[in-house]
C-alpha cells in the first residue's frame, strides 16, 4: 500500500473513532445514568449548541473512560503513522521543503499530547496545578494540531499546480476555510479560559473545534483520489 493510500485509510478511521467514542460517553452519560457512580450523571445536553458540559467531564468518570481511553490511545498511534506517510507524499514533492519538519514535529507531537492527556483522564488529584497541567496539555494538542495542518495545507498550495491529477481542489479549499475558521476560534476563545463565567461558551467552542478537527481528517480522505500512487 503506497503512502496517499495509507493516509486516506487512517484518515477515516481518525475520524470514525474519537467521534463514536465521544458521543457515545456522551449519550451514556445524559441517558443511562443507572450504569454510572453516584454523583456522575448529567441533564441532558446538546454541547454542540448548549455548551452543558465540558468534553473531559462527559469521559473522565468510570465505566466511561473505559471507552475513551483505548479510543484515544488508538487514534494517537494512528496519527503519528498518518503524518510519518505525509511526510513521505511530501518528499514526493519537494524533498527540502524547508517546513517539512515542523508539519511533522507538530503533528507527532500532537499525537504524543493526546497520549498524555489520555492517560491522565479520570485520575482524581485535588490539586490545582494538576488540573493546570491537564488543561495545558490538551490546549497544546490541539494548538500543535491546527499549526501541523496549517502548514500542510499551506505546502498543498504552493504546489496546486503540480496536484491536479492526485487531489479534489474543492475538498482542499474546504480543508484551508476550516482550518482558518479553527484557529480564527481558538485565538479568539483564549482570553476567556480562565473565566467561569464564560464555561457553557467555552464548551460549546471545545466540542466544536473538537468536531472541526476530526472532520478535518474525514476531508483529508475525501481530498486524495482513489488509486492515487506516490
Amino acid at each position: 500500500m503506497n503512502s496517499v493510500d495509507k493516509v486516506r485509510s487512517i484518515s477515516v478511521w481518525i475520524f470514525i473513532i474519537p467521534f463514536i467514542s465521544v458521543n457515545s460517553c456522551l449519550l451514556i452519560v445524559t441517558n443511562f445514568h443507572q450504569i454510572l457512580e453516584p454523583g456522575v450523571p448529567i441533564f441532558p445536553t446538546f454541547p454542540y449548541f448548549d455548551g452543558g458540559v465540558s468534553i473531559s467531564r462527559t469521559v473522565r468518570e468510570f465505566p466511561l473512560y473505559i471507552i475513551f481511553k483505548p479510543a484515544m490511545f488508538i487514534t494517537s498511534y494512528l496519527l503519528i503513522r498518518y503524518w510519518l506517510n505525509t511526510k513521505n507524499i511530501i518528499n514526493r514533492f519537494d524533498k527540502n521543503y524547508i517546513h517539512t519538519k515542523k508539519i511533522i514535529f507538530f503533528g507527532v507531537s500532537s499525537a504524543i499530547l493526546l497520549t498524555l492527556h489520555s492517560i491522565f483522564l479520570g485520575i482524581k488529584f485535588d490539586n490545582d496545578l494538576y488540573k493546570l497541567f491537564r488543561r495545558v496539555v490538551m490546549l497544546s494538542f490541539i494548538i500543535f494540531e491546527l499549526i501541523a495542518q496549517a502548514y500542510l495545507i499551506r505546502f498543498f498550495y504552493e504546489i496546486k499546480d503540480k496536484l491536479n491529477d492526485y487531489i479534489n481542489i474543492g475538498f482542499l479549499k474546504i480543508k484551508r476555510i476550516l482550518i482558518t475558521f479553527l484557529i480564527v476560534i481558538s485565538i479568539i476563545t483564549l482570553p476567556f479560559l480562565p473565566f467561569d463565567n464564560f464555561k457553557f461558551l467555552k464548551h460549546a467552542i471545545e466540542w466544536n473545534v473538537f468536531l472541526g478537527v476530526i472532520v478535518f481528517y474525514l476531508l483529508t480522505h475525501l481530498m486524495w483520489k482513489k488509486n492515487t500512487t506516490l
